[in-house]
């Protein structure tokens, strides 16, 4: 297994950010050709998924819902009132994993990797894992 990492900076509270190309050049760069990489988030209040990639409308979509579906609320007892970002970031999930063939990312065409974020803005790591 061979690791790498990058920052990402969000400007909103709620955000997501398409790194699928960041991703493709970090395995173009380290010359990663087959095997399986691992997107992970360390964080617990933001998140990694797949979407859409080509309307970013999807992207605008799926920020607000998730604030509809979980909104700020001081009926949460988390002192330090981001409750609801912890709640997203895990039905989102912190990590996903895509196939590397020939160099490539084999996600579908209208496929693209996601960073989310929930309590921003803020500077945020990406951990990447690849094993061939």
């Amino acid at each position: 297994m061979t690791t790498s990492e990058f920052r990402i900076s969000t400007t909103r509270r709620t955000q997501f950010i398409s790194m699928t190309s960041k991703i493709a050049s970090i395995i173009a760069d380290n010359n990663w050709k087959d095997g399986v990489i691992t997107v992970f988030v360390p964080h617990t209040t933001a998140g990694v998924t797949i979407n859409e990639n080509a309307d970013p409308d999807v992207a605008r979509d799926m920020e607000s819902f998730s604030d509809e579906l979980v909104p700020r609320s001081n009926r949460f007892h988390h002192s330090e009132g981001n409750s609801d970002a912890h709640i997203k970031a895990s039905f989102y999930g912190s990590s996903v994993q895509v196939i590397v063939r020939n160099g490539k990312m084999w996600l579908g065409i209208w496929q693209g990797i996601y960073f989310c974020e929930f309590d921003g803005p803020r500077e945020r790591n990406v951990c990447l894992a690849f094993t061939a």
